[in-house]
């Protein structure tokens, strides 16, 4: 029989050849084949094998795939969806991303390398704000008011600690547990060094070892017993980590003690002391398992602020907003708001949701999502997005985004997924941390024989000492941690300056651009028509007086160029007069009366229209801003030709400081454009950019990309429409705007929310930082291990007469993560300005 099912779980290799290994040894499989891309398994059998035999299976070895029959993928996805209460989101990921960006339903460690998982943080499980009575703690409602019950006023509900709290509490009321036991274990042994030990004169050494070994219990079999149980399930699985190591290195010391106060009479003479009872290392165990639960406690405490960017970011979330139905406004949840929605900003509120301005003006603060602080002039028709503050004045807005749509929730989400993502470098890290524990054990039994054999009186307790040390000192978990620590905190970084990474890959590219693709317009340009000169001919009329008409008149038309100058005119805060007899002419322009004056506003067709004539000096000035590609529309009054407006698409006012920043750090800058050659020319020389082209095509752009990398470039494409999504995808690094459009954001591997130049220049100091700090903790990780590795075995010994204690070595081992961890979150204090 054969039968195909749907498997839950699986992220990488290492995910499929563990499924086929579990499956293969349910009793009446005979073949098992995996498909990792469609997540499905197809299991031969000698006869039927019930389903819930094999998610049996699935589950002693680990509960971490389920398996369901084809059509039934929605049970998955529904299990996965039911969440916890609390400030979490019920989604756990490994801080060293041993499986991939795999996550996990519940709290713990990681079936692989033992680490404490690490809650994922995301906008749904922190906007909506429920209450309750203090009397009836059954009554929840999602808005205030009173208790259908008592009557009392509902007060706001106190969500439930997060999971990453409540792990830092646990882990820090264990540790004083240790600690209020080790620190007697540790007077005791020590008090041995005092000459005539006063101890001793109350009770022999004999007593005192019992007295360690009943202190000793309490830590090993409740504070550090996770260590343990790490240790075994890391052998079982043969997925050796930092805690195997912590496990035999503790486990040798503690049972070889307890061995020694039980029976005393096996132990040759060098292992005793004076008094005839046993050298025990109850101290060593107990100092070694309580400074690693210390390291815990401060990885702990370290990882919270690692992805504090979307802390921060979760901060900035309104829960609520006012609804306006029918005039009457009213207050309500965030989650209770759909599309379409009239909702009221009140001056100082967060804007609750991504929407459009329908009705009122105001300043909007922006700085939380694009990084930029100075406040932005908003109008009706202008989008604004869910976080941002408003200004001194009151607006409505329509819903256009809400829940997961919104900018800040795409930002938290594609923040939350680009720090739990591999950058190539960290391959290095996997590779060494392969072979890592098995060698260590390797040289803990080299180190103990060498010892043993060569070593001075009494060699054997220095063979022992020793090759502890060894297995104590070796620390995997700040190899493992060297990469992501960097890209979680780079990526957060990056999000509250407005650059969104999509994965850690993009970071260690983008250090390696040598050559950056730049379109035109929307990127250098400002992506839409502005009023650049009005012009006037003659002295009839000012410069102010032909702006009013030329507005007046285009505030009758939907044309977008006329859009372009009502706007300039209600900056320049001109009156918009009414227009009488308007009618547009088609090809040529548009004409009415104003004030009793007749106007026609237009191409030299329209001027022909209004039978004014368009002098040969007229012509050479309008010529002039035409060869570079901007558009000039003549204004007519009364049959004379009294002024002009130049429309262009105006360049960004980042776009040359940009570009001369990144030519700067070496990058050769090329603009690809589908505009004329007079445009690009013109935008070009205003940039001092020497290398330009002008009318291509997306193929086009997409060929020269090609090109490009085939003569062994390492190219970056920034784009923002459409016709920028085959280059953006084909570079080595696509870099989208995020005011273009979703297929470009959706094509690029990095995304600029302000959409202006001066981002890239941002995400190349960025991507910059993260690497060289991914180095700096690659070369303290591997230098930690390569010198204190020998150093532990005694190499300093025959020169000096050094020895290292597995009691330092465990310290060394503990502060070497952290070390890494707070390297790391240097960057968060790093300017990429």
């Amino acid at each position: 029989m054969k039968h195909t099912y749907y498997l839950h779980g699986m992220t990488c290799n290492g995910c499929r050849n563990h499924v086929t290994q579990t499956l293969s040894k349910v009793e009446g499989v005979t073949n098992v084949s995996v498909d990792l891309e469609n997540a499905q398994v197809t299991i031969e059998m000698a006869s039927h094998i019930p389903i819930e035999t094999l998610q049996k299976a699935m589950e002693q070895d680990g509960d971490r795939y389920s398996i369901y029959k084809l059509g039934e993928q929605h049970k998955a996805l529904a299990a996965k969806k039911e969440k916890p209460k609390g400030k979490g989101t019920g989604t756990f990921y490994c801080p060293m991303h041993c499986e991939g960006d795999k996550t996990y339903d519940k709290a713990g460690d990681c079936p692989v390398c033992g680490m404490d998982l690490v809650e994922e943080q995301n906008l749904s499980a922190s906007s909506s704000e429920q209450w309750t009575c203090p009397m009836h703690a059954e009554i929840v409602k999602d808005g205030s008011g009173a208790c259908p019950i008592c009557g009392m006023d509902l007060v706001p509900l106190q969500a439930d600690t997060s999971s990453e709290e409540k792990t830092y509490k646990k882990l820090l009321n264990k540790f004083w547990i240790a600690l209020g036991f080790t620190l007697p274990i540790f007077l005791i042994a020590m008090s041995e060094m005092i000459p005539n030990n006063p101890l001793y004169e109350v009770m022999e050494q004999k007593g005192w070892n019992w007295i360690q070994f009943a202190l000793s219990v309490p830590v090993v079999f409740y504070a550090t017993w996770m260590f343990f149980e790490r240790a075994y399930k890391s052998i079982k699985t043969w997925n050796l980590n930092m805690f195997t190591l912590i496990g035999i290195g503790a486990s040798v010391a503690w049972l070889f003690s307890v061995f020694g106060i039980l029976f005393p009479d096996f132990f040759p003479a060098q292992f005793k002391t004076a008094a005839g009872a046993v050298h025990v290392y109850f101290e060593a165990a107990t100092v070694i398992l309580t400074l690693v639960l210390m390291g815990q406690v401060l990885e702990a405490k370290a990882h919270s602020k690692t992805n504090s960017a979307v802390k921060e970011l979760l901060k900035i979330a309104p829960n609520k907003a006012v609804r306006v139905v029918d005039g009457t406004e009213e207050e309500v949840s965030i989650d209770k708001i759909v599309k379409g929605d009239i909702l009221r900003v009140k001056p100082g509120d967060k804007i609750p949701v991504d929407g459009v301005i329908t009705e009122g003006q105001s300043t909007v603060d922006e700085s939380m999502i694009s990084g930029e602080p100075i406040p932005v002039d908003k109008t009706q028709g202008d989008k604004v997005s869910s976080g941002t503050i408003n200004g001194n004045q009151s607006f409505l807005m329509k819903a256009e985004k809400v829940g997961s749509d919104t900018l800040l929730s795409q930002i938290i989400h594609m923040v939350n997924d680009a720090s739990r993502s591999r950058a190539p470098i960290q391959k290095l890290a996997d590779t060494v941390s392969g072979y890592f524990v098995p060698v260590v054990v390797i040289i803990s039994l080299i180190t103990f024989a060498v010892w043993a054999m060569w070593g001075p009186e009494p060699a054997y307790v220095f063979a022992l000492v020793n090759a502890i040390a060894v297995l104590i000192i070796a620390c995997p978990c700040a190899l493992g941690l060297a990469t992501p620590m960097s890209v979680m905190v780079g990526v957060g970084k990056g999000a509250q300056n407005g650059v969104l990474i999509k994965n850690a890959e993009a970071l260690e590219k983008l250090d390696k651009v040598d050559t950056l693709i730049v379109d035109k317009t929307g990127t250098i340009t400002e992506g839409k028509p502005t009023v650049e000169k009005i012009g006037v001919f003659g002295s009839n009329f000012g410069e102010s007086e032909v702006l009013h008409f030329i507005a007046s008149l285009n505030s009758a038309s939907e044309h977008p160029l006329a859009a372009a100058t009502v706007k300039y005119g209600k900056q320049q805060k001109v009156d918009i007069s009414k227009t009488e007899n308007f009618s547009a002419v088609t090809g040529k322009g548009v004409e009415g009366t104003i004030d009793g004056k007749k106007l026609g506003l237009g191409n030299a067709k329209m001027m022909e229209h209004a039978n004014a004539t368009i002098s040969l000096a007229m012509t050479a000035e309008a010529q002039s801003f035409q060869k570079q590609g901007k558009t000039v529309s003549y204004l007519a009054i009364d049959g004379e030709v009294a002024g002009y407006v130049v429309i262009g698409d105006k360049v960004k006012a980042t776009s040359a400081k940009a570009i001369k920043a990144l030519q700067d750090k070496g990058i050769a800058v090329i603009m690809l454009t589908g505009d004329n050659h007079d445009t690009a020319q013109a935008v070009a020389s205003e940039l001092n950019l020497a290398d330009f082209k002008a009318g291509m095509l997306p193929e086009d752009k997409l060929k020269e990309v090609t090109k490009l990398q085939q003569q062994g470039k390492v190219v970056a494409m920034a784009g923002d429409g459409i016709n920028d999504a085959p280059a953006l995808a084909k570079s080595d690094v696509g870099i989208a705007m995020g005011t273009g459009t979703d297929v470009a954001i959706e094509s690029a591997m990095i995304t600029l929310v302000k959409g202006d130049l001066h981002g890239i220049v941002k995400a190349k100091n960025l991507s910059h930082a993260v690497m060289s700090n991914i180095k700096q903790n690659l070369f303290f990780a591997l230098v930690y291990n390569a010198l204190g590795i020998p150093i532990a075995a005694g190499l300093l010994y025959p020169f000096f007469g050094i020895l290292l204690s597995p009691m330092i070595a465990a310290l060394a081992m503990s502060f070497s993560s952290v070390s890494v961890i707070a390297n790391a979150l240097r960057l968060k204090t790093k300017s990429i300005n």
